[in-house]
């Protein structure tokens, strides 16, 4: 049974299924569509809300030097992935990679670990999209009834329609297409992009030297001990995140990771990109490179406008605008965040249904799932089944504690990524690599370390609920996938037949 959990997809495999026509994705992205996905995804409320929480708790003015050293763990993390992208390209991202290199229970585990990363990231971001937009519209005099905006009105009923109604049409986007959606993207990514350069050009005029002083500031003893809510290495060790002074910027930079996390989203869309040994690094490494640039760009220029510790923490770039009299640019910032929430929200959903669909073509999900829509391509049946379910959790519930469940199972993926690229290295040296991890395993075991640093600073409870959903998968494997595992199927049928499919047909 040991053998069975931990047999591997090789990946001449993992290639021949997506030639399959009734389980193959049309091919349609370039480089420059995966790095619009990728800075459509990873550009959120993080720069627009983090900036200001971490500086004025943790790192003052060096919270560009927290944003840095977040870049250098995603870097880290990306190279990894960007070498597995271009060597297995097929949907699933850390999924499949580990199925190539761990095997199926491992795969098994990172797979149902990104379907709920996935979702619950897509209801969180369709719910902070809806409160913009009710914000923009309180601001026009239009107001919905409490009822259906996702707070209890006097019937005791409480739906948020504007998120629910948000994840019903991004989920007819990707129905339609990829291409389809690769466009709409850019068009929002550019607005998105442009209010972030506004923030940086137009606040450079209003930097004052005295903000940044001091640019360190001196460090202030946190207490140990704690509750579930504190981070799992206070529990353990006693020792508590630092308040500034140089710890502080390595406990901010833990905190605003947070608002690196999609990159690893574009590797989901392998399967459908034209050329991916050449574009998956490209796209990968490219829209983490300009969101890094960006974020510690708009970290200077916020804490140069106002000093640190007068920093807004809910609105951080738009309060400090207001606070030197230009409301104008507060109201642009709101918009482009409203907008470029609709882009996290849309890839969050598209990286979903590629795992699902991966999973399902593989037999660990049911494979009713794994067909392909005859006319646009897409895997419509999962994309259509998670779209209504998340939109129907996003209209009833904030889910704002269960957030912190999308950051530990991104980091995870992290970690599994990394252990396959030094495994796959060692039993397929063979394969064909447009792209190679430089410093093998050095890089990997360093982007393991990394990680698992910032997992440790995650609360206890996240860790706890993140058990619990792991326990509920193992389970589901068991009782379900390691029986309907292509795998299991083939070892079983007669030489050269077709698991799955009429008696006689063979490969």
């Amino acid at each position: 049974m040991s053998s069975a959990l931990f047999r591997t997809k090789n990946v001449e495999q993992s290639i021949r299924d997506t030639e399959e026509p009734e389980h193959s994705l049309k091919k349609s992205l370039s480089a420059l569509d995966l790095t619009v996905f990728g800075v459509g995804v990873i550009i959120g409320t993080g720069i627009f809300v983090l900036t200001g929480q971490v500086a004025k708790n943790n790192a003052g003015p060096a919270v560009s030097l927290a944003f840095v050293a977040a870049g250098v763990v995603c870097a880290l993390a990306a190279l990894c992935y960007a070498e597995f992208a271009s060597t297995v390209p097929v949907a699933g991202s850390a999924y499949t990679f580990s199925y190539a290199s761990l095997g199926e229970l491992p795969a098994w585990i990172i797979g149902w670990d990104l379907v709920l990363e996935f979702a619950l990231g897509t209801a969180v971001v369709a719910v902070g999209w809806s409160g913009y937009v009710r914000s923009l519209l309180d601001n026009a005099g239009w107001h919905l009834p409490d009822y259906l905006a996702g707070r209890d009105g006097t019937s005791g009923f409480g739906f948020d329609i504007l998120a629910a109604a948000l994840v019903l049409v991004l989920t007819g986007i990707l129905v339609l297409g990829m291409k389809l959606s690769a466009r709409i993207t850019s068009i929002v990514v550019a607005i998105k992009v442009a209010v972030v350069l506004i923030v940086i050009v137009a606040g450079a005029f209003f930097i004052h030297g005295e903000n940044y002083k001091p640019f360190i500031p001196h460090p202030e003893p946190v207490p140990a001990g704690g509750t579930l809510k504190a981070p799992l290495i206070q529990l353990m060790f006693g020792w508590a995140p630092a308040n500034f002074g140089v710890m502080g910027i390595f406990t901010a930079a833990s905190v605003v990771f947070f608002a690196f996390i999609g990159f690893d989203i574009v590797a989901t869309a392998a399967e459908e990109t034209r050329n991916p040994q050449r574009d998956m690094p490209r796209g990968i490494l490219g829209s983490l490179l300009i969101c890094t640039v960006l974020y510690v760009a708009v970290s200077v220029v916020v804490t140069g406008m106002e000093k640190y510790t007068r920093l807004s923490v809910a609105a951080p770039l738009a309060d400090a605008f207001k606070s030197i009299g230009h409301p104008w640019y507060a109201g642009v910032i709101s918009f482009g965040a409203a907008v470029g929430l609709t882009t996290v929200c849309m890839i969050l959903l598209l990286g979903q249904t590629r795992v699902f669909f991966a999973m399902s073509r593989d037999g660990l999900l049911p494979r009713f799932f794994s067909r392909v829509h005859p006319r646009f391509k897409t895997p419509h049946r999962p994309t259509i089944l998670l779209g209504v379910i998340i939109a129907i959790v996003a209209g009833f519930t904030s889910l704002s504690e269960l957030a912190e469940l999308v950051n530990i199972g991104t980091l995870f993926a992290f970690v599994v990524v990394a252990i396959s690229v030094i495994i796959l290295r060692r039993t397929r040296p063979d394969l064909p690599r447009a792209f190679r991890t430089p410093w093998v395993p050095v890089v990997p075991i360093v982007s393991v370390c990394a990680t698992m640093w910032l997992m440790l600073n995650l609360p206890a409870e996240t860790w706890l609920r993140f058990a619990i959903w792991m326990v509920i998968g193992i389970g589901v494997y068991l009782l379900y996938g390691r029986k309907h595992s292509m795998l299991a199927l083939r070892e079983k049928a007669p030489v050269g037949e077709v698991p799955g499919s009429p008696p006689g047909k063979r490969q």
